[in-house]
């Protein structure tokens, strides 16, 4: 049997019951690779469930405020996903009619929609022959074919590209992508489990001892440290609130007051530490994709007038702790607030 014939009969017997995989409707499938783009499958569950009950369909998603939809994505990261899902929604209601584009190329052109998210959406929703590459394709591709190219060089994701569309079925493209996403996600893990893999007899990674050895990734993510001190300035039930802005992390959330310091730098050193006596309440880091956050948190008490004084002067605004609740917050500050306050 080919890999293809194989591989979809193992997935047609073992395939985990995910609510995405009930109808291959385009905007659950957009939804759902969405959500899933760097996020466990446990964890996205809830949230594809929670997107699909407070908005139905497209046109739902399109007529909710920006700060509804990150409110709901809180707590997922990567904040940047939910605002392209929002501004994407928006663009396919206004400009096409709710409908989505029916073709690789066409999805390609979404925003937030890349090489792999156009592919699954296309091979699942609209049943074309398309690759879907992620990182376990790369795993199970790598291992079964035993392939030593880098998967952190480009031309590498096109060789796998093309890999993929050669032996991809016409029949059941959509099953077929997920199908190999489903072997690497269970079985062909970082740390694999080689004795119930359904293509382990023809396996050539496993033949030549080379499992260990697949993928191949020399490239290494350059991280930056940040330190980010966030001042809780209230008088007891309200809080100054800042709405992050421009195209630094967190965009359009909402924190305390924010000032970012060198690394040995003190908060005494600031301006506003003059006006108030503060107190260190907590430390963490806080881990991104590419910058570890260092993050101190600190505490003042004053009367509600100089909050409203303070509040001009910020920039900032003045919200209750019912307010709170409202707001989209970053993960560190959602936290605090739940575990401080």
């Amino acid at each position: 049997m080919t890999f293809n014939s194989l591989i979809l009969i193992w997935f047609d017997k073992n395939q985990r019951n995910l609510p995405w995989r009930t109808n291959s409707e385009p905007y659950k499938v957009w939804l759902s690779e969405i959500i899933l783009q760097q996020t466990r499958v446990a964890q996205g569950m809830d949230y594809f469930i929670k997107f699909i009950q407070t908005y139905p369909t497209i046109q739902d998603l399109a007529a909710a405020s920006e700060q509804d939809v990150l409110k709901l994505w809180q707590g997922l990261g990567y904040y940047s996903r939910a605002r392209n899902l929002h501004n994407t929604a928006k663009f396919i209601v206004e400009n096409l009619h709710g409908n989505f584009p029916d073709n690789y190329k066409d999805l390609l052109k979404l925003k937030g929609v890349g090489p792999y998210t156009a592919a699954a959406i296309a091979s699942i929703a609209f049943n074309q022959a398309v690759s879907a590459v992620d990182g376990n394709v790369f795993r199970v591709f790598s291992r079964y074919f035993d392939i030593d190219l880098d998967i952190s060089q480009p031309k590498t994701r096109n060789y796998f590209f093309e890999l993929g569309n050669e032996i991809i079925g016409k029949e059941r493209p959509g099953d077929f992508n997920q199908a190999v996403m489903e072997l690497g996600a269970t079985i062909c893990l970082p740390t694999p489990k080689c004795e119930i893999c359904p293509v382990n007899n023809s396996c050539a990674a496993l033949a030549k001892n080379t499992i260990d050895r697949r993928p191949v990734k020399t490239k290494k993510t350059k991280i930056s440290h940040r330190y980010f001190h966030f001042m809780e300035i209230s008088d007891g039930e309200n809080f100054l609130m800042t709405k992050r802005e421009g195209k630094d992390v967190w965009r359009n959330l909402f924190t305390f007051p924010l000032i970012e310091s060198g690394e040995n730098d003190s908060l005494k050193k600031t301006i506003i530490s003059d006006k108030f006596q503060f107190e260190k309440t907590h430390q963490e880091i806080h881990v991104l994709t590419h910058q570890r956050l260092h993050i101190t948190f600190w505490k003042t008490r004053t009367s509600f007038s100089k909050l409203q004084d303070f509040s001009a002067q910020l920039n900032t605004g003045i919200y209750s702790l019912e307010e709170l609740d409202q707001l989209p917050l970053p993960r560190p500050m959602e936290k605090y607030l739940n575990e401080k306050i």
